[in-house]
């Protein structure tokens, strides 16, 4: 396997492109449509926010994802979430739909809407309609339409965000590729996140699911920012079958592989995003390992990255051992403290701080100088068996409520 440039547009057939449409009222210069194109029809697999609330576009694309029906576009808007919209907002993901089968020519295929923003307000359709022909139009199979569309769906984000590997499957080149946004409104079991990945792979649309709903559970959902699940979330995975690799139809070597692209791709993206969490100045990543069972690793791990007391003391590089250790015991898990080792870890070094439950003779000034790094990690070995987990998160600065504070104006 390997990584390559590309993001959505890095797999055969795929195109995309992002402009100014004005859905951002006030913001002339930000772009804020994209779409996403498959020169074949795909299958497509999804995953979506766990909020009962959940936005018109959530609701519209379940349904298609859920139909079975093969899709060739995406068309999504940053700026108005569409959410809390009622029958209305739903309409709207019909008219604008509708829209993008006329200009691209579609007759049977359909097409997928996502929207993140603001919640409460209504899209601006007339304006968005008469934005597609111009993103259809300058869609682009290269890694300019790629930016372009990963730049248009941000939001608070500060960067875009994108992945691509290749590997090599049936004997035939297969490429995963993806772009995702997310800052804020970020919290586990999906995340205002939204996910878009594309193949080229020959895949059923069974296993396709099943790849993505596997791959979620510790990648996406294993991302936490601020503890709010938003009312957007969504994951969209698209395989259009060009790579001409026999078709996957069972969980075998050639399923495993592509299963192992998808995961390096959304792991990426997932990282992407906790590291770009609102006014964050750090990735905070939290490594459990010698748990009893994976679901114990994944609680623990959740748990600390989930602290805002811990989250805190990494944005002061401050070693406060003690908040850790406090978060996994109210993790819910049953373990024994006094066998817990805890270590950080960045590009300078790697120091144990706590060794068997209680804190060695480690320096001070070593540990701020690891926790001073732009990427840090949290190792805490639970020394009760051999499973592990990771969940990513960022530190809590004064800047995030700063953003929060003044998101509508």
């Amino acid at each position: 396997m390997e990584k390559i440039n590309g993001g959505v547009c890095a797999a055969s057939g795929f195109q995309a492109t992002g402009t100014v449409v004005g859905v951002k009222a006030g913001h002339t210069e930000k772009k804020d449509m994209a779409m996403v194109f498959s020169t074949e029809p795909c299958e497509a697999a999804g995953t979506f926010t766990s909020n009962l609330v959940k936005a018109a576009p959530v609701q519209w694309d379940k349904k298609i994802v859920a139909s079975g029906k093969k899709v060739k576009a995406v068309l999504v808007n940053s700026g108005v979430a569409n959410a809390c919209t009622g029958v209305k907002g739903l309409n709207d993901c019909d008219t604008l739909c509708e829209e993008v089968k006329q200009v691209a020519g579609i007759t049977e295929d359909e097409v997928l809407i996502c929207s993140t923003g603001v919640i409460g307000a209504n899209l601006p359709v007339e304006v968005m309609k008469s934005g597609i022909p111009t993103l259809y139009k300058e869609l682009q199979g290269n890694e300019e339409g790629a930016r372009l569309a990963a730049e248009a769906i941000m939001t608070t984000d500060t960067v875009s965000k994108q992945a691509a590997v290749k590997t090599v499957i049936g004997g035939k080149e297969v490429v995963v590729g993806g772009m995702c946004k997310g800052s804020g409104m970020i919290h586990i079991n999906m995340c205002t996140m939204l996910g878009f990945i594309t193949t080229d792979v020959n895949i059923s649309r069974e296993l396709l699911q099943k790849a993505l709903s596997d791959v979620i559970k510790d990648t996406f959902n294993m991302v936490s920012v601020d503890g709010d699940t938003s009312t957007n979330d969504t994951v969209l995975l698209l395989a259009n079958g060009l790579a001409g690799n026999d078709k996957i139809t069972e969980e075998n070597a050639d399923y495993e592989e592509f299963k192992n692209a998808l995961f390096t791709v959304a792991k990426e993206l997932s990282r992407k995003i906790a590291g770009d969490g609102e006014g964050a100045t750090a990735l905070f990543e939290v490594n459990v390992i010698g748990a009893k069972t994976h679901e114990d690793a994944v609680t623990l791990s959740k748990s600390v990255i989930t602290s805002s007391l811990t989250k805190a003391a990494i944005f002061g590089h401050d070693a406060n051992w003690g908040r850790i250790l406090c978060a996994l015991g109210y993790s819910g898990v049953v373990f024994d403290p006094e066998k817990v080792d805890i270590y950080f870890e960045s590009s300078v070094g790697k120091l144990k701080i706590v060794e068997d439950g209680v804190a060695t003779d480690y320096s001070e000034e070593e540990a701020t100088k690891i926790l001073s790094e732009k990427e840090v990690m949290c190792i805490c070995d639970m020394k009760m068996g051999e499973e592990s987990a990771t969940a990513f998160g960022c530190d809590l600065t004064y800047d995030y409520v700063k953003i929060n504070a003044d998101y509508r104006s």
